[in-house]
């Protein structure tokens, strides 16, 4: 039996869900699903516009150590600068802090609990997950798909 403040509580947080599922969703790059198709792999697709995971361990981004952008794979917009990258162990790309205004989040409860996914606020591409068992000085940890990103190299 549920009650008013249950009823309260959960027509809230589905007001609120909805309401930052809105924000993502009205990036400022809009194409249709053919025309994603047609600019992105398979894997990226499935990603980036159908929330999927890669396999973790899988990308060569995890072992990118030089100075740079890391941005998203299908507009460019700058996500993450690599001094704020780190090895969390997870298998994906770690970041502690996204660059300000890059990443937009919402609540995800597919795998029966609830975790902050976030997306590139320029073209509302799934990116990953952020968690608060990152290193200081945020304590938030960016676990990102890394066929979701392209590392652009610092120039010398």
């Amino acid at each position: 039996m549920i009650n008013r403040r249950s009823f309260l509580t959960y027509s809230s947080a589905m007001l609120l869900s909805m309401v930052m599922t809105k924000a993502i969703y009205a990036a400022t790059i809009v194409k249709t699903n053919e025309e994603w198709k047609k600019m992105l792999t398979p894997e990226q697709y499935d990603v980036l516009r159908e929330e999927g995971t890669e396999r973790p361990f899988t990308s060569p981004l995890n072992k990118e150590k030089r100075s740079g952008t890391f941005v998203c794979v299908a507009c460019d917009n700058p996500l993450f600068a690599s001094d704020t990258k780190f090895d969390s162990g997870t298998g994906w790309p770690s970041f502690f802090q996204a660059m300000e205004g890059a990443v937009e989040t919402k609540s995800d409860t597919k795998l029966f609990a609830v975790r902050t996914e976030y997306h590139c606020s320029k073209c509302g591409g799934h990116q990953g997950h952020v968690f608060d068992d990152g290193p200081q000085p945020t304590g938030l940890r960016y676990c990102n798909n890394g066929v979701a990103l392209k590392f652009v190299p610092k120039e010398s």
